[in-house]
């Protein structure tokens, strides 16, 4: 199968390249701006193709001849979302679509989040509704991207699959790495709220992504997440102690909030990313609880780390 992989300098990207590698899949590596890394790139059954995500043109050269896309690009660290997100969450998953669309390929798969149904929990989980209203900027572009998805590929040769993946942990996986690197410094702290969160392990995510991509049958709404949500207060105290550090500081809420507005100040003055926003902290405060059952029952019947307690051994 060939396979083209949107975002695959980022940090899921490349993982997701590595995992296929070994496999006799012919991967097709769609990078803008960023390079590959050396590795990824020296491998024989991997070739890079250069293309922007705001040119249709570029996208139309790089399908061609594929069978599969995977959309894991997005940009997160902006000063201003309200004014970015809507073209990077939606106009470039249309731009990619149509060109995939035009070359026919056969599946093309979005990597989401169950968060875009905004607030759920243990008792009203996320269950693949596309109807919501969400307020947080990241979360509302992204449903709106799915919602297109679907609609497009109705009635066309390709097959749409929405991948809502939990909060992804793992060896490598850059949130995870400056979580260590702040716990270490004594300069991590978390809201005081208790905020659910969902999570999947790198291994359980990518065997997943896999069948995604490989299962004829597999089409529509997953959410990828394993079987023991827990809150984001637990998940970091829980890395603080198996890194032998100290537990967050708890602090109020309007503490976060004014970091980020400062952070996005600095930003636009300085023309740079912004480490914080404010649609990254209420994104942040959404509580998430997905149901995965569909996932278990059509792609990954048994994760390799169904909880937390079992994954962490992957730190």
């Amino acid at each position: 199968m060939n396979i083209l992989i949107a975002g695959s300098a980022g940090n899921l990207g490349s993982c997701l390249a590595r995992h296929l590698l070994p496999t006799s899949h012919e991967l097709r590596l769609l990078v803008h701006e960023s390079s590959l890394p050396p590795d990824i790139a020296a491998s024989a059954n991997a070739s890079c193709v250069r293309g922007d995500l705001d040119d249709i043109r570029s996208l139309e050269t790089a399908c061609r001849g594929v069978d599969c896309v995977v959309h894991l690009a997005g940009v997160l660290f902006v000063p201003s979302p309200e004014k970015i997100l809507p073209k990077t969450n939606i106009n470039y998953v249309a731009n990619l679509l149509h060109a995939a669309k035009q070359a026919k390929v056969h599946k093309f798969i979005l990597v989401s989040f169950p968060h875009v149904e905004g607030e759920t929990d243990p008792d009203h989980p996320a269950i693949g509704d596309l109807d919501a209203t969400p307020e947080v900027v990241h979360f509302r572009t992204r449903l709106e991207a799915e919602r297109l998805l679907l609609a497009e590929c109705e009635d066309s040769a390709t097959v749409p699959v929405v991948f809502r993946s939990g909060i992804v942990y793992g060896p490598g996986i850059k949130l995870v790495a400056a979580a260590h690197w702040l716990l270490r410094r004594r300069l991590l702290a978390v809201w005081k709220e208790p905020t659910w969160a969902h999570l999947i392990a790198l291994p359980d995510f990518l065997a997943a992504l896999r069948c995604a991509i490989e299962l004829e049958s597999a089409q529509g709404v997953y959410q990828v997440c394993d079987d023991s949500p827990l809150t984001v207060q637990e998940f970091l105290d829980r890395l603080a102690d198996h890194w032998n550090c100290a537990r967050p500081w708890r602090l109020p809420v309007w503490m976060f909030y004014m970091a980020a507005t400062i952070c996005e100040t600095a930003a636009r003055m300085l023309q740079t990313a912004a480490p914080l926003n404010r649609d990254i902290i209420k994104a942040g405060m959404t509580s998430c609880v997905a149901d995965n059952s569909r996932m278990t029952r059509e792609l990954l019947p048994v994760l390799g780390y169904p909880t937390f307690e079992q994954g962490i051994k992957l730190l």
